[in-house]
């Protein structure tokens, strides 16, 4: 199976390494998944994954069909098909049901009276406000990629900037920690920022590019090291390692707004495929009801019974719409599940093996 471009690079540096898998900055590092569950749950394009799956249940329902002579003489009676087409039908009225409900939940967030609208703009203009501060930024940019790309290299810039503010005569093992510390956040950063240029909104790209940077467990390592090395490091160093938190710090609300916006912009989409999907479902589930007589139908294809291949290709195409419900959820609930916590928290594999740091009395 073929995988994009960006997904074969990140495998071929996990490969180039020890052969462990580490924790990683990825998110696809950090999960410790293989290549075609990652695909599958995030990086391949829904259609795809409608595509893939209508076709595994076609030739599911074909091979059932043929391991056994039952349904060719269940399909011989019109009643048979009709009662299957009628349940259908009830389904993709539900399924349509559900698809109005999401979009109620989606409008319902839009809504609101005047003051909330103002404390949502008031709100969004002091973040970027504190963007602006923290960051450097003359002015922050307005497209969501080129944000969350700005605060990621701000981080990257001022990494670099406690690197220099490393005196020669630092401590030996708070130098190690600290190179090591602002190396890893200059890779990852370089690299996310590469992947969020040219990213577009609306596309799980740029959302994928921001899972990519680990910015929890940076915030968490940098706290650590402020604790362990602060009686060996200088103010200057201490106030550049404050100063590097705070734009850490800013990376858990962007990703989390922009993760909501993804959200309501995939479900919008959901509500879309999944209308177009019923239309075409109810339309050959009442053809099937109202049209279908099993007798008028015979010969073979490919040595299969003509009558079984029809109804088992308008069986799948009545289910299509729950494909892609399936094909939109599993990836929204992927997302979700792995960006619970906002901060330094760690969720998956967590077991209470962590030591606990104490203040030094």
């Amino acid at each position: 199976m073929h995988l994009p471009a960006g997904l074969e690079e990140k495998v071929s540096l996990l490969d180039q390494s020890d052969g462990q898998p580490g924790p990683g900055d990825t998110m696809w590092e950090r999960a410790g998944d293989s290549r075609l569950k990652r695909w599958v749950l995030l990086d391949a394009n829904r259609w795809s994954i409608v595509g893939v799956l209508i076709i595994v249940l076609f030739v599911t329902f074909v091979a059932l069909a043929a391991a056994s002579p039952a349904p060719i003489n269940i399909l011989q009676t019109e009643s048979s098909v009709n009662f299957v087409f009628s349940s259908l039908i009830s389904g993709i009225i539900t399924a349509v049901t559900l698809v109005l409900g999401i979009n109620q939940l989606v409008i319902a967030q839009e809504l609101g009276p005047l003051g909330k609208q103002r404390d949502r703009m008031h709100g969004a203009m002091d973040f970027r406000q504190e963007v602006e501060d923290v960051a450097g930024l003359a002015v922050s940019p307005t497209e969501p990629a080129t944000f969350f790309r700005a605060i990621v290299e701000a981080s990257q810039r001022q990494a670099n900037t406690v690197r220099d503010a490393i005196s020669d005569n630092a401590d030996g093992n708070a130098r190690e920690d600290i190179e090591e510390y602002i190396d890893e956040i200059t890779d990852n950063a370089s690299a996310v920022s590469d992947q969020l240029k040219g990213a577009q909104f609306g596309t799980f790209q740029m959302l994928n590019a921001a899972l990519d940077y680990d910015y929890s467990r940076k915030i968490h390592t940098g706290r650590r090291i402020q604790n362990e090395h602060r009686h060996s490091l200088s103010d200057a160093v201490l106030n550049s390692l404050d100063e590097l938190l705070e734009i850490l710090e800013l990376l858990g609300p962007a990703r989390e707004h922009f993760k909501t916006f993804y959200f309501q912009w995939e479900l919008i989409n959901l509500s879309h495929a999944i209308l177009y999907a019923a239309i075409l479902a109810l339309i050959t589930a009442f053809t099937m009801v109202l049209f279908f007589d099993p007798m008028f139908i015979s010969g073979t294809v490919l040595g299969m019974n003509t009558v079984l291949l029809v109804v088992c290709a308008t069986v799948t195409i009545g289910t299509s719409p729950f494909i892609v419900l399936l094909a939109y959820i599993i990836r929204i609930a992927t997302v979700a599940k792995r960006t619970l916590a906002v901060g330094p928290f760690t969720l998956r594999g967590a077991n209470g093996s962590e030591d606990i740091q104490w203040k030094d009395k």
